[in-house]
């Protein structure tokens, strides 16, 4: 690992130290924008995997403490098939309370994971890519995805696409970004998510102002992605 590198893992541990408000599914707004982003899964899960995730081998990266991992349970992956990795090694620990002792938890750099090549159906990331300001990190990460994807599968992505200018220690992805970081294109995207300062201030008049607003796409400010590997590991664009 470059010191670059190492620069850029203790900046985003800092940055995380630094964050001590927590986002609670009680709110309104984020119980919303959960619900939404569990139907975007429902729909990629039917569309993209056939409905049925049984055998469906998958890692997350920038796991915290779980819930994610938890939601796809929910949608039919058994826990010995999982595998979820984050950078904090407390945020591990709480993930190891809440979910099944089968799921497979490693604490550490997700650029520096010593996983099989070609092992996972699926790698999913969400909101982590968009704590790495580093290009060279972040590629970094994104040649793992790949690397740990079977051909046949596929990378899901979860992430904003906007800078917010409240909060430094995190950037947008645009899709122009996304498409330049993997050997092929998303297949699959759509947009979600109602802009969080919008989306705190409508849903605490009535969860149904989220819904209304949430019908102009230009107000969403997240993608969900599906980036396939070919079955016959070729690439197609880049």
């Amino acid at each position: 690992m470059s010191s670059r590198e190492r620069d850029e893992i203790a900046r985003i541990r800092r940055a995380y130290a630094r964050r001590t408000r927590t986002y609670s599914a009680l709110e309104p707004w984020v119980c919303m924008m959960k619900q939404e982003r569990e139907r975007a899964l429902v729909r990629w899960a039917r569309q993209v995997m056939g409905g049925d995730l049984s055998n469906v081998r998958i890692v997350e990266l920038g796991c915290g403490t779980g819930s994610n991992l938890l939601d796809f349970i929910r949608l039919g992956v058994r826990p010995e098939n999982m595998v979820g990795n984050d950078l904090l090694e407390p945020r591990i620990a709480a993930a190891r309370q809440l979910l099944p002792g089968s799921v497979c938890l490693i604490s550490g750099d997700a650029a520096q994971l010593q996983l099989q090549p070609a092992s996972f159906d699926v790698v999913f990331q969400s909101m982590m890519c968009s704590s790495i300001l580093d290009d060279r990190h972040l590629q970094s990460v994104a040649d793992l995805m790949w690397r740990l994807v079977r051909p046949g599968g596929g990378i899901l992505w979860y992430d904003f696409i906007y800078n917010n200018p409240w909060n430094t220690d995190v950037r947008g992805i645009p899709l122009s970004l996304l498409r330049s970081m993997f050997p092929e294109p998303p297949q699959h995207c759509w947009r979600v998510t109602l802009a969080p300062p919008l989306s705190r201030v409508v849903s605490r008049i009535h969860p149904f102002g989220y819904t209304l607003l949430n019908v102009f796409p230009f107000l969403r400010t997240h993608v969900l992605c599906w980036i396939p590997k070919a079955a016959d590991g070729a690439t197609h664009g880049g």
